[in-house]
Formats: C-alpha cells, structure tokens, sequence
C-alpha cells in the first residue's frame, strides 16, 4: 500500500539523505568498521549536509523542523543503507531532546551550534554494570559541594562513549536516588577525573563506538546542571517515546528491506532445477513475512504521525518498539535461513542484518520492559 505520511519536502529531504549516504558513508563504511569507529570529519559531513539539529531552533543552528518525520526519513535511509554507527538518531532523537527542551538559554548557546554543525558529538550515560533497563538502581552520584557537583560512579555500554564532546550523565543527587533523586549532569571533554574505558567489541554495529565511561572526582560546573534538581526520572520518562519510535522505525524499516533482498534472491537462486521461489514452503515464508510488515508498517507510521503531532503516548510507543524490533529479529533470522549457506557469509548483507539488528530488542528498554509498560497501563 501506498505511504500516506510524507509530504514533498520529506520526499525531497530522502534523496537528501540517499546522495549523503552514497557519498560520504557507504564507500567508507567497511573501514569504519575495521576501526570500529566513525572518524570525526563523517560527523562534520553531516552537520555541513544539514542532518544534524533538525529539531533544533534555527538561531541556534539548526534546521527549526520539529516534525518527527525528517528523523524518520533519517532511520529509514540510514537502516535500508546499514550504516548504524554514524548514530544521528541517537544525537538527534534521544540526545537533541534534552538539550532543546531543558538547556538553559546560556546552555543553549555553548552546545547547541556545534551539535548542529558535527563539531561536538554527543551520549548520554544511563546504563551501569549493575543497574539496566532499571533506573532505581543507579549509583554513580553527584555530591553538591557548594559552586560544582563532585561526580563519582561508572557507566558501560554507552553509544558514542569514545567519540562524546558531551554526555549526559544521569546521577545521584540525593542519598536515596530513584524517582526523586536523581539528576542530569553535563559532562564535557577534558574534565579531569573523566575517563573512558576501552572501545567495547560488540556482536554487531562494529563501526560505532561503545564504551565504559569512568568519574572519579569529576568537578562539574553548577551551570552544568540539565532540567531541574532531582527531576531525572521525569526528564527521562518524557523522552524515551521518542527513543523508542525511533528504534521501531528502523526496526520494520530493517524487516522491509531484508524481506525485500531475500525476494530478490529466491527469484534467482535454483535449487533442485528449479528457483526457490517455486517451492510453496518459501513462498508461504515470504508470503507471511510480507504480511507482518504490511500490518506492522501501518501502525508504525500512525504512531509517526501521533508523535509529529504531539500525541505519542509511552504505551503506544512501547508497543511500536516491541513488535517493530521482534519482527525484525525474527525476520532477519528467517531470511538468513532462506539464503543458506551464503546467509552466513559476513559480505552478505543479510547476515551483516542480522548481527547489527540483533540489538534493537534490548536498547531503548528491553521487549520484557514494553511489555511490562503496556501491561501495567492495562491492568493496573
């Protein structure tokens, strides 16, 4: 069926993005892996096309388009592209939010140019070796001593945890942390007692930048404090719908694309004779496929046009996170199947799908914490 979401300059912003991609990244893409890391000038290269800081005011440097379907367009082209590690969404969906919505007017007007421009690359810090998809279990802390916080704590598995100029750090700023104690502090390169551990080798997504950050004695500016004291947890709460849309755009737009090539391939590839696309077995597997992206596409893109509008609740957009990114996972599982023995061959891009994707049900909030949200809005 015929998308219905987009308008012109959303179709004009596409070939944006797809001329970026063929120029500035794919033909990079297999050496940025090796390294395991996007070098600087690709992040300036999008700043200079405009693909940073699209929500962002444009005084500030940005694009001054707070429509969720620019960002959409983004994961779409970057998913169909698989180039994962030059993490726009995550600096401009999960990030930028923060920055725009809680920064005051100074604080705006230290970050937010070079956000816009790729000069400074951002994280935000969450996750510790012992506290996940759990908040109430954080315990890096933030000490108020009098003209600065005195940061000390450690945080693993942080998107952009090498490359960061700032990263938001969520802390302690109470004995007690959890919903009523917690803040989120700015920490900027350099800060002395900020370290960063290695660049973490991951399963999949091998071109972007993962690590464990250190704060030892990290003396953070009062200026430096975003949104209100102890006011995290709900900083947090509003932001994650966007995150996770985020994440089941690129989900159903990876299923898409893996059904699309795996079409492609039972067309021509023979076995006993004869296509596989004979063969009834496949052609009920990518009939049921299709299916399930049909019916997932459809909701996803009413969650979209619910969040563009402002609409966007936490449940529905937990429910979009869950199905999008498990029916990836199981897509990308079935159409590895469905190639064989070349499914397995790491120069396929079936099988590059199915190690980046395999993240997506565990980031952003696990399948099991989707579920739990959507139970909880239902039974109480």
């Amino acid at each position: 069926m015929k998308r219905r979401i987009f308008e012109p300059e959303h179709d004009a912003f596409r070939e944006t993005v797809r001329t970026f991609l063929a120029k500035e990244v794919v033909p990079h893409y297999a050496q940025w892996e090796k390294d395991g890391i996007v070098p600087r000038e690709a992040w300036r290269a999008a700043g200079r096309q405009g693909l940073l800081g699209i929500a962002v005011p444009e005084e500030y440097g940005g694009g001054g388009h707070d429509d969720f379907r620019h960002s959409a367009v983004l994961a779409e082209e970057f998913t169909r592209a698989g180039a994962p590690g030059l993490a726009v969404g995550l600096h401009n969906d999960i990030i930028g939010p923060y920055l725009t919505s809680l920064s005051t007017d100074e604080q705006k007007r230290r970050w937010l140019p070079g956000f816009c421009t790729g000069e400074t690359i951002t994280a935000i810090a969450m996750t510790e070796p012992g506290a996940g998809s759990d908040l109430q279990g954080i315990r890096t802390t933030a000490e108020d001593r009098g003209d600065h916080w005195l940061l000390n704590g450690s945080k693993t598995f942080i998107s952009n945890g090498i490359l960061a100029d700032l990263v938001i750090v969520v802390a302690k700023t109470t004995p007690e942390g959890g919903a009523h104690g917690l803040s989120l502090l700015v920490v900027e390169r350099g800060a002395e007692g900020f370290e960063r551990g290695r660049n973490l080798d991951k399963i999949g997504q091998k071109a972007q930048d993962t690590a464990e950050l250190f704060f030892h004695d990290v003396r953070v500016p009062k200026e430096n404090l975003l949104g209100e004291l102890n006011g995290a947890f709900l900083h947090l709460m509003t932001n994650l719908a966007q995150e996770r849309l985020n994440i089941a755009v690129a989900g159903i737009a990876a299923a898409e694309h893996l059904l699309e090539i795996t079409t492609a391939y039972v067309k021509e590839r023979e076995a006993f004779g004869r296509p596989l696309a004979r063969l009834q077995h496949i052609r009920f597997e990518i009939a049921e496929m299709a299916t399930e992206c049909a019916v997932t596409r459809e909701f996803v893109d009413r969650c979209i046009v619910e969040h563009s509008d402002g609409g966007l609740d936490a449940v529905h957009a937990s429910m979009a996170k869950w199905w999008a990114t498990e029916l990836q996972k199981r897509v990308a599982d079935r159409c590895l199947q469905l190639h064989g023995g070349y499914g397995y061959m790491a120069e396929y891009p079936v099988a590059k799908a199915f190690t980046d994707g395999r993240i997506q049900t565990i980031y952003g909030g696990t399948t099991e914490i989707m579920k739990e949200i959507i139970g909880r809005s239902l039974l109480g």
